[in-house]
């Protein structure tokens, strides 16, 4: 794994419990959503790179079947924004929006990472 997470193994990704496992997913997903400029693209492919490869690394550190399933289902969604040319902010906020729902503790989180846009102002980003 390249870059900002390039010296996290297995064995330390499985010290941390499931609920920081997804915010820190969570974390990159953030990070993605706010590189949405032109000249960007870069650095968010970069930033959904590192969210496949945490979420590759929570298969494989969990034996629940059920989650492992439902991360790789997620997992689609996200090799999806990483392989599109241009930012996709509707998938995106869905994308990180399932996962936010994926544990309670992430899910307190929605309101504060993800507020309902008001009736009048246009699309968000993210």
């Amino acid at each position: 794994m390249a870059g900002q997470h390039s010296s996290l193994t297995p064995e330390r990704w499985s010290g941390y419990g499931l609920d920081r496992q997804i915010l820190m997913i969570a974390n990159e997903m953030h990070r993605a959503g706010q590189l949405v400029r032109p000249g960007d693209e870069g650095r968010r492919r970069n930033s959904y790179e590192r969210v496949l490869n945490l979420v590759d690394l929570t298969v494989a550190v969990h034996s629940t079947r059920s989650l492992r399933r439902e991360l790789l289902r997620w997992r689609d969604l996200v090799a999806e924004l990483y392989l599109a040319e241009a930012p996709r902010p509707d998938l995106h906020r869905a994308a990180f929006k399932c996962l936010l729902q994926f544990r309670p503790e992430a899910a307190r989180q929605i309101p504060l990472l993800l507020p309902e846009p008001a009736a009048d102002s246009g699309p968000r980003l993210v």
